[in-house]
């Protein structure tokens, strides 16, 4: 697989789009697809529950990696029969990538950041899954994609 750039809206679309990819790792970034910026810690336990549920049958997938820069953690992680789940925390995307250098390949990133998600699925060589809300995110959010979008042709080139 050689690493692609797509954007999608709903959530309900991320198996079928990661089967396409036939990604054996996902590594899922947190606000906002699984838990909103603001979100309170059941919101984060449920949506962390919500998501490895959308995407425990998809076919190949053998790792699936939450992960966030911020220091919010999970109360547990689910587990999932065949499918390693894990968490990282202050995972300072995109510049730290070792934690992610065991995990099955290939590989898809998840999230909202083309400057952060979007960097660490190029360092790592795996495809990018532009998670665009409908809704709008907090001003800072907006303003990160802002600036992703006008670095996204640079960074994914077609």
């Amino acid at each position: 697989m050689s690493p692609q750039y797509q954007q999608f809206a709903d959530a309900g679309d991320l198996p079928r789009l990661a089967a396409e990819l036939r990604a054996r790792t996902l590594v899922i970034d947190i606000e906002p697809l699984v838990a909103a910026w603001d979100g309170v810690q059941d919101a984060l336990d449920q949506g962390i529950d919500t998501v490895l549920d959308l995407v425990a049958d998809t076919p190949g997938v053998q790792a699936v990696c939450f992960s966030t820069n911020s220091a919010r953690r999970p109360s547990a992680l689910k587990a999932v029969p065949g499918v390693e789940v894990i968490y990282l925390v202050s995972a300072r995307k995109p510049l730290v990538i070792a934690p992610y250098r065991r995990l099955p390949t290939p590989g898809v990133v998840v999230g909202d950041q083309v400057m952060t998600d979007g960097l660490l699925a190029r360092r790592l060589g795996y495809s990018f899954l532009h998670y665009r809300p409908p809704e709008p995110g907090p001003v800072g959010p907006r303003v990160l994609d802002t600036a992703g979008q006008l670095a996204r042709p640079l960074i994914f080139r077609h």
